[in-house]
């Protein structure tokens, strides 16, 4: 399969202080890929710099052949945040419009990106009058799953999802889980960050371990757990990082 993302040598610090050591990562279209660290590994500032949000200090980071600072290459992707927070002065259904509108190249009518939400908010089972409430009023887990809708709205092609679960019950976990199957089904690309690594191996065809910046592993989850002799995904991480 062709490449979607290619990071080349990417290094980032903080007032001399290295936060991304010469990372190199490819993601191929289609792929799902779980990227996988402790809190402060670099996860977020790798996402950040494909995001162009911040400026690697050397390196290159191409999307779709398109180097990331161009906007053209950040519009082949949709991006969903740890902390996820739409603005408090919107209801559910502003926040799918507003979204609509700013990732589409032609948003859907009105009456059709109702139809389409209110399939998803059955799938994730998420009540959809609640579209019509500020979003002030949502629980953690209502906040995740209009996230997660906002996202699949938008049609992009390449998906990256930070911590999707976060907060989420066990059934909304398993609803979270068969909607990005789907996503594999229709071929887009994923990019998933999460603590949750039963989720990595049910979801994702490779896993990169991220710690201190380095990337100490890149390849299938079972091919994780056979280099560091492990039963599990969990134990192999664990194996992983004991041996860096």
């Amino acid at each position: 399969m062709p490449v979607l993302l290619h990071i080349q040598n990417v290094y980032k610090s903080y007032e001399a202080l290295p936060s991304l050591r010469s990372v190199s990562l490819e993601l191929s279209v289609g792929e799902t890929y779980g990227l996988i660290g402790l809190n402060g590994a670099g996860k977020t500032t790798l996402i950040k710099c494909m995001l162009d949000l911040q400026r690697a200090n050397s390196g290159t980071i191409t999307i779709a052949g398109i180097g990331s600072g161009n906007r053209m290459a950040r519009a082949q992707l949709v991006y969903m945040p740890e902390k996820f927070a739409p603005p408090d002065y919107m209801n559910g259904m502003d926040y799918l419009v507003y979204i609509n509108r700013a990732h589409r190249q032609k948003a859907l009518p009105k009456c059709k990106l109702q139809k389409q939400a209110f399939s998803l908010c059955d799938e994730l089972e998420l009540d959809n009058t609640a579209l019509s409430k500020s979003v002030r009023a949502y629980s953690k887990g209502m906040l995740q799953k209009l996230g997660l809708i906002g996202c699949l709205l938008s049609d992009k092609p390449f998906l990256i999802l930070d911590e999707p679960m976060s907060g989420l019950d066990p059934k909304a976990r398993v609803l979270f889980r068969t909607a990005i199957q789907r996503l594999k089904e229709a071929g887009k690309t994923v990019l998933l960050c999460t603590h949750i690594l039963n989720d990595i191996e049910i979801l994702c065809d490779r896993v990169g371990i991220l710690h201190q910046g380095q990337l100490l592993f890149s390849g299938t989850p079972q091919e994780c757990c056979e280099r560091f002799s492990a039963n599990d995904l969990e134990q192999a991480f664990l194996n992983c990082l004991q041996t860096s």
